[in-house]
């Protein structure tokens, strides 16, 4: 449709009148609404009510096929994205396609020279600071990430959440096709080949 109502500090036109005085507020900083539980504020009258969910624990986007609800609709759109495997973030420079844009970006990176950060103990370098501090976790031997119901520890965040799910039962991975679910993604593509 059309968009006669254009920002005066970049390219951005809109379909509404209103909606140019939000969108200002990312060039001005200002943000006029605050939070009264924790005194945060906010540039969007929308951005405190999602933020107010943090404080009353309400989840209103339900999920129409596990039991899982979330405060913000786009947490929603994300993880039904485990249940249709939709990947709607495509790499321009081969064929790896994303559920997520920042795993898209992270992975764009690969495809730059771009490795500044260097470990200090080999050659290795790396496109990000993490994945660096990851690395570095197979000099030291550290594992600062804790099972808070065992003693095993880990030094990735990521495998102390598919460590956690040995306790819980908790299976995120729902095959699309049938009613089967698993607590890791490699076990869901495995099934489903």
């Amino acid at each position: 449709g059309e968009k006669p109502y254009q920002c005066s500090q970049c390219n951005n036109a809109f379909s509404r009148k209103d909606i140019p005085v939000n969108h200002q507020r990312t060039h001005t900083e200002e943000k006029p609404y605050q939070c009264n539980q924790c005194n945060k504020y906010f540039s969007k009258n929308s951005a405190i009510i999602t933020h107010q969910r943090t404080h009353t624990g309400d989840s209103p986007y339900q999920c129409n096929q596990c039991d899982k609800a979330f405060s913000e609709k786009g947490s929603l759109v994300r993880h039904q994205r485990t249940h249709t495997g939709e990947k709607p973030y495509q790499c321009n420079q081969c064929d790896k396609a994303f559920s997520e844009k920042g795993n898209l970006v992270k992975h764009q990176r690969t495809h730059t020279v771009d490795n500044p950060y260097q470990c200090n103990q080999c050659d290795k370098a790396f496109s990000q600071n993490g994945l660096l501090i990851n690395h570095q976790r197979t000099h030291t031997g550290e594992k600062p990430f804790q099972c808070n119901q065992c003693d095993k520890a880990f030094a990735e965040k990521g495998n102390l959440i598919k460590h956690h799910r040995t306790h819980t039962g908790d299976k995120p991975y729902q095959c699309n096709q049938c009613d089967k679910a698993y607590s890791q993604k490699s076990h869901l593509i495995i099934h489903q080949r």
